[in-house]
């Protein structure tokens, strides 16, 4: 499917899907959650992200991605590995909400992450918040 079929078929109204966590959003899986937090979707990644696991995944930020003018927080504070595959997630996530109006940012509170983003080329695109804002730690 086309990047612009998914963003059709995301866009669909009314409504939630059978076991959606709230209209809209995808059910949780072992690999990642979303909720609305304020103005911001959070999608929360746990665990290893890698080529095995990396649709799991893709699955909440493809949704999170298809509102308009997205506000999407990827919170990684949670998460034991992340390789390449993660990388390729959240590039695609960030140009989908980009064409949407919108933006990806990432949560991290491990300079793990910051260093595979320096490494990658990718940290000046997600640069890594150390909380969600608004939320207490």
């Amino acid at each position: 499917m086309t990047p612009e079929a998914e963003d059709a078929a995301s866009a669909a109204p009314g409504g939630t899907a059978a076991g959606s966590a709230g209209p809209g959003l995808p059910a949780a899986n072992a690999h990642a959650r979303t909720r609305i937090s304020g103005p911001f979707t959070v999608v929360e990644v746990t665990g290893e992200i890698d080529v095995a696991t990396a649709d799991l995944v893709a699955e909440h930020l493809d949704a999170a991605t298809a509102r308009p003018e997205p506000d999407v927080l990827v919170d990684l504070r949670s998460v034991a590995f992340f390789d390449c595959s993660g990388l390729r997630l959240l590039c695609r996530a960030g140009a989908r909400a980009e064409r949407h109006g919108g933006r990806v940012r990432v949560v991290c509170g491990t300079p793990r992450i910051r260093r595979l983003l320096r490494a990658s080329g990718l940290l000046a695109r997600f640069p890594p918040l150390p909380a969600i804002p608004g939320e207490r730690e």
